[in-house]
């Protein structure tokens, strides 16, 4: 029997999942405002207690790597990295991108019924700043672009959407819709979700992918840059 952990900290959901033999058997879930560092330990201690199990038999942890968001994705990948120091159990990572294409995957006929057809191209996005998302291009589940910040505009992705039909995914989906306006494009604005990180989560354990977890580093693509307050504190 093989149980994995999921966790995906990296945008403004902070979600857990509790995989066993290929399919999710737990899963908690919070949009609360900076809620993850309180809420993560806590929602994988429910769902053991849940199932009536422990840490001890799991047989992995498995965090986002983002990108995303820079608080987001420190807490989560310090609370795996601590579950594996304290119960010896592997570390496995997933792309954030990878984890909303698998979930396009799973929802697109659900969610937007008018998509008959497979999407040529799947194009998940993570929120930046304004028009800015970090994306990239998956066709036929795999990444054919580097992940890369991107600032939209109404000629984004034209050469894919000559193509055919493409679907847009993610939180910073959304705002791409008002800009563009391409016949082709579909837009499914969610946040990325710790149930849909199975099948990937499950590659990498099979393919025996262990990230270092005294060395692993989350996947920023930017480096973390610090303003000063303008309230004043006196």
């Amino acid at each position: 029997m093989q149980r994995i952990i999921l966790i995906e900290t990296s945008t403004a959901l902070c979600s857990v999942a509790l995989a066993e033999d290929g399919y999710i058997i737990a899963y908690r879930e919070s949009s609360a405002p900076k809620a993850h560092a309180s809420l993560t330990s806590v929602f994988i201690d429910e769902m053991l207690k849940e199932r009536g199990i422990t840490l001890a038999d799991c047989d992995a942890i498995c965090v986002s790597k983002g990108p995303g968001s820079y608080t987001g994705l420190r807490v989560g990948v310090s609370t795996a990295k601590g579950l594996c120091f304290g119960s010896g159990k592997p570390l496995l990572a997933v792309g954030t991108l990878d984890t909303l294409v698998a979930q396009a995957t799973a929802e697109r006929l659900t969610v937007i019924p008018d998509l008959i057809e497979d999407p040529l191209h799947i194009i998940p996005m993570i929120d930046a700043r304004r028009m800015e998302v970090y994306t990239a291009v998956f066709e036929n589940g795999k990444q054919i672009t580097e992940t890369a910040p991107v600032i939209i505009d109404e000629t984004s992705f034209s050469e894919y959407l000559d193509k055919g039909p493409c679907l847009f995914i993610g939180d910073g989906a959304g705002k791409c819709a008002d800009v563009i306006k391409h016949p082709n494009a579909h837009f499914l604005q969610c946040w990325p979700e710790a149930s849909a990180m199975l099948k990937p989560a499950m590659d990498a354990y099979k393919e025996e992918r262990f990230e270092d977890v005294a060395y692993f580093e989350p996947f920023y693509l930017k480096e973390f840059v610090a303003t000063v307050s303008k309230k004043k504190l006196w």
